[in-house]
């Protein structure tokens, strides 16, 4: 029997390293699949991991119909036995139910991964439906990180350095971890019509009172690991 599974997760907790490492395993063992991806950071029909892992992919536009697209596939004389979908909050919720579709009537395995909230705390589409739908929710085991050391719950939007809780629930930025920005001086923020446009990842505490890891270090008083004072 086939399943509809949703991995879920915040940013840099896996997702995309996972999905390709199942796309590998079962390609290992002789199985054939369709790899589908959304606005990956690598650019348009790629699924790329922080790893530094990579592979061509789908690319799924919002008219996409996975359904016709499975059928065509079939009529064409190509099986297919799984699917795996990345970045699948950014899918529709009619494409989500087509997905529920193929492996209710085709009995294809289908692995959907993705984000479960937006910057603001609220469920994507996508991830709404498939919580309503998936046979198993699966929340990803590797934690990502708040600057403070807590398990990352939350994922924040920057606007040219400064946190934000309003605007459109997707504009696609630079997604590496703005933490590390210190140590990656030439990973410069997405230009948008926006602004400069960043996300790091929160506990929900920092999370709720707006306390990026840039904010945290001009509060963060400097203390210097050695007494300054000369005999």
């Amino acid at each position: 029997m086939a399943d509809l599974v949703f991995f879920a997760g915040t940013m840099d907790c896996g997702k995309s390293t996972l999905a390709l490492q199942m796309d590998h395993n079962r390609r290992a063992r002789g199985h054939r699949g369709v790899l589908f991806c959304k606005f990956d950071r690598a650019g348009e029909q790629m699924v790329s991991s922080r790893l530094g892992l990579r592979r061509p992919a789908v690319e799924v536009g919002d008219d996409m119909d996975f359904w016709a697209y499975l059928v065509d596939l079939a009529v064409g004389g190509t099986v297919v036995q799984y699917l795996i979908c990345d970045e699948a909050q950014f899918y529709t919720s009619a494409q989500i139910e087509q997905l529920a579709r193929i492996v209710d009537e085709m009995d294809i395995d289908v692995y959907a991964f993705g984000i479960t909230a937006d910057f603001r705390t609220e469920l994507f589409p996508g991830s709404k439906r498939l919580v309503e739908l998936a046979d198993r929710v699966q929340v990803l085991q590797v934690e990502a990180l708040c600057w403070c050391g807590r398990r990352a719950t939350h994922n924040a939007r920057l606007v040219d350095g400064q946190m934000v809780t309003e605007g459109e629930q997707v504009i696609v930025g630079d997604v590496d971890d703005a933490a590390a920005r210190a140590s990656v001086p030439d990973a410069a923020p997405a230009a948008t019509d926006s602004g400069n446009v960043e996300y790091e990842v929160l506990c929900r505490r920092h999370h709720m009172r707006r306390m990026t890891s840039a904010r945290a270090r001009q509060a963060a008083p400097q203390v210097l690991p050695f007494d300054e004072a000369r005999p």
